[in-house]
């Protein structure tokens, strides 16, 4: 009898990303002494750790080609709608054999239904059946904001009101089964729009580099060549890893 290979190996790029940060020989003198008020390098590098922070969450949706093949291996490369495609951490989906556990669940409503309130329950229902193995399955579902709003749309025709003086029409959080489902559109948001991404967090994972996440590059000061300034630049390094996109699903809704 033969020995199972059960292993395959997945490999992800270290994917980088920095933010400098730059305050002019002037500005340090206007902030400088016992008046100064805020200490104006610390503010900054506080800002760019806001961008930096926006900029990974777009990241966290894509599909790592942007920015010359940078950005990171994002959500739309693990858990893509053509799921049977391409390549994703060095293994080939339509590969003989691969498929069945290297491809994710896809739910694709775009043509024949595209997004009803009436109905997601449903497709929700089949996509979570299809995410399931024994115990492991979906804990945690990413929704745009129209997929978000039509699945509280389908909760609150059964809401009722435990108080009939309180009318309170809404959810404080939303779950399906036992997943959180978190709203990540709104201002500013990054998932694609009609897409809802149900998660198995036991398989996929945020991976920043130990010594690189978030951090500036050099402890001292760092000072232009050519110009009077100081310079201090935030970095962060890692990628977005997955072990069996099989257990992930996407419900696809782009009518």
């Amino acid at each position: 009898m033969g020995v199972s290979d059960v292993i395959s190996a997945a490999n992800f790029s270290i994917k980088q990303l920095a933010v400098p940060v730059i305050i002019s020989g002037l500005e340090m003198l206007q902030n400088a002494g016992r008046e100064r008020m805020i200490d104006l390098m610390e503010s900054r590098l506080s800002v760019a750790e806001s961008t930096m922070s926006n900029l990974l969450c777009d990241g966290l949706y894509s599909n790592g080609s942007g920015s010359g093949g940078k950005e990171i291996d994002g959500l739309d490369a693990a858990v893509p709608v053509a799921n049977t495609a391409g390549t994703y951490g060095g293994i080939t989906r339509a590969a003989s054999g691969i498929t069945a556990f290297w491809s994710n669940q896809v739910s694709d409503q775009t043509s024949a239904n595209g997004l009803d309130a009436t109905k997601i329950q449903g497709y929700w229902n089949a996509l979570w059946a299809k995410c399931t193995r024994g115990t492991d399955r979906v804990d945690l579902i990413m929704a745009d904001s129209t997929v978000w709003a039509a699945y509280m749309a389908s909760l609150q025709a059964l809401q009722r009101f435990a108080q009939p003086e309180v009318g309170n029409l809404g959810f404080p959080s939303l779950k399906f089964m036992d997943a959180d489902v978190c709203l990540d559109g709104g201002i500013g948001g990054s998932c694609p729009a009609g897409t809802a991404f149900f998660l198995n967090t036991n398989y996929i994972h945020f991976r920043p580099h130990a010594s690189r996440n978030m951090v500036p590059l050099a402890p001292n000061k760092r000072y232009a060549t050519n110009q009077d300034a100081e310079v201090q630049i935030l970095g962060w390094a890692g990628n977005l890893t997955c072990s069996n996109a099989s257990l992930q699903g996407r419900f696809d809704a782009n009518g």
